[in-house]
């Protein structure tokens, strides 16, 4: 089994839109994928649970079926940062914690799994633990969700170099359109070509309709397709 954790330079970027295309992509190359989001903060109640749109989406993407606790197992009510939302419900996340519950996910005979993350790469779990302890730690590969718009320069330089001072290797970055009005769309996406020493893995344009994944040789040399 191979194991990816999937990170944006921001939150709203499209890591969830990302993954879940990922996900068909491998499905399409018909492999054994599961999309498994730890955390999520901001649910509604349904089938007499809390429950997360964006992990819903990667329920329905996976070709590898879980329950849904399984596949994001601290769902928090409010919209805000997980270990605030936690606090508010009186409940708590750590490191130890996500570990249990990604080695009860890995059990599942998937050939692949996608783990998305929060917000961006630097997220608390507490007051001394971040998410990306817990990617270090797993020594996981990491895929880096640009989200296209302006800043996103910035951003993606500053990520990638603390992704890799964490002592983690990011493996490429996928380039996701979130303003479909952004101004040198293509000299912005040839500036992260030059400056960021991984490899782009796939675009994904920004569209009304059905979205699609615009793959790169790269993507199948990550996945070993």
């Amino acid at each position: 089994m191979q194991s990816f954790f999937i990170t944006g330079t921001d939150t709203e970027v499209g890591k969830t839109h990302v993954t879940s295309l990922l996900l068909k992509y491998l499905a399409h190359k018909q492999k054994f994928a599961f999309g498994f989001k730890p955390i999520a903060a901001g649910a509604e109640i349904a089938f007499g649970q809390s429950v997360n749109t964006d992990a819903l989406l990667l329920m329905e993407s996976s070709t590898t079926h879980a329950k849904y606790e399984q596949v994001n197992p601290f769902c928090f009510m409010s919209p805000v940062a997980p270990h605030i939302a936690a606090a508010r419900e009186g409940k708590s996340l750590s490191v130890l914690d996500l570990t249990k519950k990604y080695e009860e996910i890995t059990s599942l005979g998937q050939e692949y799994t996608l783990v998305e993350g929060a917000g961006g790469w630097m997220i608390p779990l507490n007051d001394t633990e971040y998410f990306s302890d817990w990617v270090s730690l797993q020594q996981l590969p990491v895929i880096l969700v640009v989200g296209m718009k302006l800043g996103c320069l910035n951003h993606a330089m500053l990520t990638l170099r603390v992704i890799e001072q964490a002592g983690c290797k990011c493996v490429g970055w996928v380039a996701n359109q979130v303003d479909p009005e952004m101004l040198e769309y293509e000299q912005n996406l040839e500036t992260l070509k030059s400056h960021l020493h991984v490899p782009l893995l796939a675009e994904s344009p920004y569209t009304e309709e059905k979205p699609k994944l615009k793959v790169q040789p790269a993507l199948h040399s990550v996945f070993n397709l």
